[in-house]
């Protein structure tokens, strides 16, 4: 294939904050590949800030998931209208090959599962399934012969961003320049992964006392109650952003922070790829898999025999979590900051 043959191509982005992120090497790849083509990238909204200002996009088309017939309808004849020359699914799903296929763009690269694999024109065999995702969409866009061998995860958070950011945190009660840890209690696909609420304001006490930080708690609308349970029951300054922030705003809370102590969440990996050192506690899930990428990252774990179940509510006593201490979370943290 010839990369001047194919000036406009659509990426069908993940659903999730958390896959966006780790998809980012593999669509640097793909503007390295074909630095001269026009690059679409469709992702639903609350997923789109994140590349509001990417320098390897030059489109981000936002669509929510379509409601009706008619609205999936009316996505399948634009990107028909848009005369795509080649599309890379990176989402899994039969609907969004079919979309595709339907869409009449003539080249469409997939991973064969789901039934789909009739549909697409490149259908990629997945090695294993038990490969970090941020290689699983790497191996993906080697079928368009894309250099995968020094992917980069790292992403910028923009002035603009910052000082949004800023000016939130001052009116929660951290001052401008004031040294910040965050907090990122929830995870939003189910209690299996959240970590102890009182674990979390302990070590975030401990930590503020010996670091000289303030604390801001992060996380959706349906975890502000988490957020608050958290800052009530400690001692140390403490802000509650939960719900406040939009997707473009949180990047700049957490570029702006010193430390991020998490659940396993798209938060997380937003703060790994910025470079923020991370603290990440996982229990149900597999951090062979979800595990955080960037340069400054820790993973506490406490390993039992049925973990990563990767289910949303634990059915017994909640073990995995329940191994995870207080003083391991604080010197992961301790060593992230003093290397």
């Amino acid at each position: 294939m010839r990369a001047k043959k194919l000036e406009k191509i659509l990426i069908r982005g993940p659903n999730w904050v958390g896959d966006a992120v780790l998809a980012i090497p593999a669509i640097r790849a793909i503007r390295a590949r074909f630095p001269e083509a026009e690059i679409t990238l469709l992702v639903r909204p609350f997923v789109s800030g994140l590349f509001a200002t990417a320098p390897f996009i030059d489109k981000v088309w936002s669509e929510p998931k379509p409601s009706s017939l008619a609205d999936w309808i009316r996505i399948t004849r634009e990107i028909r209208n848009r005369q795509f020359d080649m599309a890379l699914l990176l989402p899994n799903s039969f609907e969004s090959a079919l979309m595709i296929l339907l869409g009449g763009v003539p080249k469409r690269i997939g991973y064969a599962t789901d039934g789909r694999q009739w549909m697409l024109t490149d259908a990629v065999t997945a090695v294993s399934e038990s490969r970090h995702q941020m290689q699983y969409y790497l191996d993906l866009v080697k079928v368009i012969s894309a250099t995968v061998e020094s992917p980069s995860i790292e992403i910028e958070a923009t002035r603009h961003e910052r000082d949004t950011a800023r000016k939130l945190l001052a009116t929660e009660g951290i001052a401008y320049s004031a040294p910040f840890l965050a907090l990122s209690p929830g995870a939003a696909y189910g209690t299996a992964k959240r970590w102890h609420e009182d674990r979390f304001a302990n070590v975030a006490d401990n930590l503020a006392r010996e670091l000289g930080f303030c604390v801001a708690v992060i996380g959706s609308e349906m975890e502000r109650s988490i957020a608050t349970r958290i800052c009530e029951r400690m001692a140390s300054p403490t802000a509650v952003l939960a719900g406040k922030t939009s997707l473009e705003t949180l990047i700049g809370v957490l570029a702006e922070s010193s430390l991020m102590i998490t659940n396993d969440s798209g938060p997380m990996h937003i703060a790994a790829a910025l470079g923020v050192p991370t603290v990440a506690i996982f229990g149900s899930t597999d951090e062979r898999v979800t595990g955080p990428c960037g340069p400054r990252t820790r993973i506490v774990k406490h390993r039992v025999e049925c973990s990563p179940c990767l289910l949303r509510e634990c059915p017994i006593d909640h073990r995995c979590m329940n191994g995870v201490t207080v003083d391991a979370v604080c010197r992961a943290a301790r060593d992230l900051v003093q290397s």
